[in-house]
């Protein structure tokens, strides 16, 4: 397959270093890997093994992908599994979403990168961009959490903390992208390649698609990314049914579920509100429409979550040695609910996407 981009408004071609469509601004995408089930190198312990289902050769890799599935312990729903996407090199899911990215962009010959985020991408980024020996410039809001701004300025990116919401790291970001490369974990359709291989994944673990996914939802990039899995798990003939797919937002930022209570096809517009769950506090994400329509499609829902309930789940979790950051916790918060909608037989799958090393809570 040849890795191509084009804007999903115009229907124009677009190059690996363009983050929106050069000829009128749109959302850009690429096409949907086809899943060759027959040709998983089967030693390979990282996302990897699905090297001949993906467009983007492997350059420089750190063991992403492969994260383990487990029971959730002590629960009385034998059905709830974790995946444990916090196991990844930089400790969350967004390496899936950065290798991809940073190895495209090798081999369109980049080497000077600009990124923004509220923690989980920077570092993921500012590892990748060290291991391929690229120079990244990062902006974060100032409120991010100490330990991912620590992890950032460890792999050698260099580090902008931006005072005021989070949109404001963006703008700054994107008057540094006039002269560098906008590695955008949001914009680049590219991070999505790597989320699909996490249903690749889970389909391999549990030997058929899962009852449902639950997901914490901020730009929605792993929950999109789990979708599209899906379908090419589906169009591969390797599944006969959908998962229902679940997401979870902070009372505080709550766009997506907002639109789907309210039976909108795009998020409703919000205030960034204050937040422990800082990796979900988007108050627009890029792909917005797409999740939504992919809720509705599932037969699954959205959810937003008051901190104090995700401070609850957060302990709930660490009684079960589960040590999450707050944006993976909220997952734990609806579960009786998801659990009573999901009736199908099969695991119901939460996904813990960044670990708590990252943010400690009282």
């Amino acid at each position: 397959m040849t890795l191509t981009l084009f804007c999903t408004a115009c229907r124009q071609p677009a190059p690996l270093t363009a983050w929106r469509c050069p000829a009128c601004g749109g959302v850009l995408d690429t096409r949907l890997p086809t899943f060759q089930p027959d040709a998983i190198v089967r030693h390979e312990a990282s996302l990897w093994r699905y090297a001949a289902s993906l467009p983007i050769e492997r350059t420089v890799s750190l063991g992403e992908g492969f994260t383990p599935l487990v029971a959730l312990p002590h629960t009385p729903d034998p059905r709830l599994m974790v995946k444990l996407e916090y196991a990844a090199p930089t400790g969350s899911f967004k390496d899936r979403g950065t290798v991809m990215t940073i190895n495209a962009l090798l081999q369109a010959g980049v080497h000077d990168v600009v990124e923004d985020s509220s923690g989980n991408a920077g570092a993921s980024l500012a590892a990748y961009a060290a291991a391929a020996g690229m120079h990244a410039r990062i902006f974060t809001p100032a409120h991010a959490a100490e330990g991912k701004k620590r992890q950032m300025r460890i792999f050698g990116a260099d580090l902008v903390e931006v005072p005021g919401p989070r949109s404001a790291a963006t703008e700054a970001c994107l008057r540094a992208a006039e002269e560098s490369v906008y590695a955008s974990h949001a914009w680049s359709p590219l991070p999505l390649l790597g989320f699909m291989t996490a249903a690749w994944e889970l389909w391999e673990q549990l030997g058929d698609a899962p009852a449902a996914v639950v997901c914490p939802v901020g730009q929605g990039g792993l929950f999109l990314g789990l979708w599209r899995g899906f379908l090419a798990l589906r169009t591969a003939g390797c599944i006969t049914r959908m998962p229902r797919l679940y997401a979870v937002q902070s009372t505080a930022c709550a766009p997506i579920t907002t639109a789907w209570y309210l039976k909108e096809p795009d998020p409703i517009a919000v205030e960034e509100g204050e937040t422990i769950a800082e990796g979900i506090r988007i108050a627009h994400p890029v792909r917005g429409r797409d999740v939504l329509s992919a809720i509705r499609s599932s037969g699954g829902a959205a959810f937003a979550v008051s901190d104090e309930a995700t401070r609850a789940a957060h302990r709930w979790f660490a009684k079960r040695g589960l040590f999450v950051e707050p944006t993976s916790a909220v997952v734990g918060v609806p579960l009786e609910e998801i659990c009573e909608h999901t009736r199908e037989d099969g695991a119901i799958v939460l996904m813990l996407t960044g670990s708590g090393l990252k943010y400690g809570l009282s």
